[in-house]
């Protein structure tokens, strides 16, 4: 099997320095400029290449998908006037905030803290109180 593989190896080098002396490689976009390698030292050596072949398909990661849904629902948020609306989206904060603790496997004190549900109590026990909307 290892005789294969040198075989192989041989073989992709000759190609290589047969390009190279063609010119081939010589107008290639990026030339000259720094490669930008990316460190996945913090991803499990049994994932990277699995995450690498999800993110060359424009795929993410559970994980990653639902930090992006909760980004884009507070962005929304700070753009709603309606009540309702706003409610309904805060619910669903909570909610993708709750799916993404219940997938880690960390510390609950390590825990995303639920958003704006303090500020809904607050309000809702001030109007309680003073008869305000």
């Amino acid at each position: 099997m290892s005789n294969i593989l040198a075989v192989f190896e041989k073989l992709a080098e000759q190609k290589i320095q047969e390009a190279m002396a063609q010119g081939e490689f010589d107008n290639l976009p990026g030339k000259g400029e720094p490669l930008h390698l990316e460190d996945d030292s913090h991803l499990p050596a049994d994932l990277r290449i699995a995450y690498k072949i999800l993110k060359n398909a424009d795929c993410l990661p559970p994980e990653l998908q639902l930090r992006k849904d909760i980004q884009t629902t507070e962005e929304l948020l700070a753009g709603i006037k309606d009540t309702q609306e706003k409610y309904r989206q805060m619910k669903k904060l909570n909610y993708l905030i709750m799916k993404l603790n219940m997938m880690r496997r960390v510390s609950p004190l390590l825990e995303e803290d639920q958003r704006y549900y303090p500020k809904v109590l607050e309000r809702i026990s001030g109007t309680e109180r003073h008869g305000e909307k």
